[in-house]
């Protein structure tokens, strides 16, 4: 995948109380052609260490290589300081690459519609000092524009240890958001919708995009200076720059040095007026050990370059679909829901069928319930099946879809029992 195709939609858990928010999380990954369109995902001082590359990838078939590393990592959606909906978070460790200096941040948003890190610089404590990434010119450094549906981040890119259960993310270029080691953001990416440089506007510490792709923009921007990706500044300001795939900010997964071919996430099943909490966990790897095989799964493979499957619906069929726990509702058009805002409110609950297909001919039947949202909202619940907002010519499969499912995304190019990423399985 490449240039974010697969994020060109909304980028969804970054909105308020009762605001809609839809769309992959605001990041694309790959390494082949240019996206739909070049708006970027999201998150000084001494020249960093390059970014080490991160894994070769495995060969595209099925023989997975077998781990007994800790995989499971708690997730949970329940009441944030911004009483956003259907937040799905968790807690990750930074340190500092090759040492012991680290901190836990709490509040970061479990995305599967995008790729990398991007925690608030706010959220670092002072003693986590990451290297930065340096620019191609002397006394330059590198900062990216991340741009979701909910507005855009902008910081600069450093490298960190990142660490997940047992699993260790050695020398990961992440993007640390409001960063003061560069400038303000860049004219093209000011324009892209409203600032998310505080804990308020982001609605929690980060992001961690644990997607279907590697990096999160790829070949394009390693050919090209794309606006609003990525920028090298330096004394005269920021200027679009060409960025090295190896050094791009990168999912944490596709560098673990094993379980490094997908996620599983498992939510319970909630009731219909939903719950005040949901927890769960994040399981990496896909057939890599007894807790992540995918057992009865139906493996839906998704485009290769931009991560969407099909969506047939109401008598129409989207093309761009895709399934994000980023987007804290099912988002899709409809002529006959009735609209409270941005949201669905049916006077009764409606129950629909739908059909996910993958452009290998593979599919499977959805039914899915939308509720009306203003009663969901008045229970003061935070976790709800059955939550839906109105989006325009795509189907985004948000957090309500993985309640009561056992949700995989595999990593492009990495073998797994049911051949190579990328592909979803439910």
């Amino acid at each position: 995948m490449n240039a974010r195709a697969l994020l060109a939609m909304p980028a969804l858990a970054l909105c308020a109380l009762f605001q809609a928010c839809g769309g992959g999380g605001g990041s694309g990954g790959g390494t082949t052609t240019s996206p739909a369109q070049a708006s970027a995902p999201a998150t000084a001082g001494v020249p960093a260490q390059p970014a080490s590359a991160p894994p070769a990838p495995h060969a595209a078939g099925t023989t997975v290589t077998q781990s007994t590393t800790p995989n499971v990592q708690p997730v949970t959606v329940t009441r944030t300081p911004t009483s956003t909906r259907n937040m799905l978070q968790t807690s990750v460790t930074i340190c500092v690459p090759g040492t012991n200096t680290c901190q836990t941040i709490d509040g970061i948003q479990v995305d599967t519609g995008s790729h990398g890190l991007r925690i608030l610089a706010s959220a670092l404590g002072p003693s986590v000092s990451l290297p930065l990434v340096s620019g191609s010119s002397q006394n330059s450094v590198i900062a990216e524009c991340a741009v979701f549906g909910s507005g855009y981040t902008w910081g600069a890119v450093r490298q960190a240890d990142v660490k997940l259960a047992g699993q260790v993310a050695a020398s990961t270029s992440v993007q640390v958001i409001a960063d003061s080691a560069v400038p303000g953001a860049a004219q093209d990416c000011g324009q892209s919708g409203l600032p998310m440089l505080t804990a308020s506007s982001l609605r929690g510490n980060g992001i961690l995009g644990i997607g279907p792709f590697v990096a999160d923009c790829g070949g394009s921007c390693a050919a090209s200076a794309m606006p609003r990706w990525y920028y090298r500044c330096g004394p005269d300001g920021c200027a679009a720059s060409t960025m090295a795939v190896t050094q791009q900010v990168t999912n944490p997964v596709a560098n673990f040095s094993s379980d490094n071919n997908g996620v599983l996430i498992e939510l319970p099943d909630v009731p219909d007026n939903g719950a005040s909490t949901a927890t769960g966990t994040m399981t990496f790897g896909i057939g890599s050990q007894s807790n992540n095989l995918l057992g009865s799964a139906t493996v839906l493979e998704s485009d290769s370059v931009t991560g969407y499957v099909t969506t047939d619906f109401g008598g129409s069929q989207y093309g761009s679909s895709f399934i994000d726990s980023g987007s804290n509702g099912f988002f899709f058009p409809s002529t006959t829901l009735a609209l409270c805002g941005a949201w669905y409110c049916p006077a009764t609950t409606q129950t629909f069928s739908a059909t996910i297909r993958s452009p290998s001919g593979a599919q499977s039947a959805v039914s899915f319930s939308v509720a009306q949202s203003t009663a969901l909202f008045g229970t003061g619940n935070f976790a709800f099946d059955n939550l839906a907002g109105t989006a325009s010519g795509y189907f985004d499969w948000g957090l309500p879809f993985f309640y009561g499912r056992r949700v995989f995304t595999a990593i492009e190019g990495r073998a797994t029992p049911a051949g190579a990423g990328p592909y979803y399985a439910f």
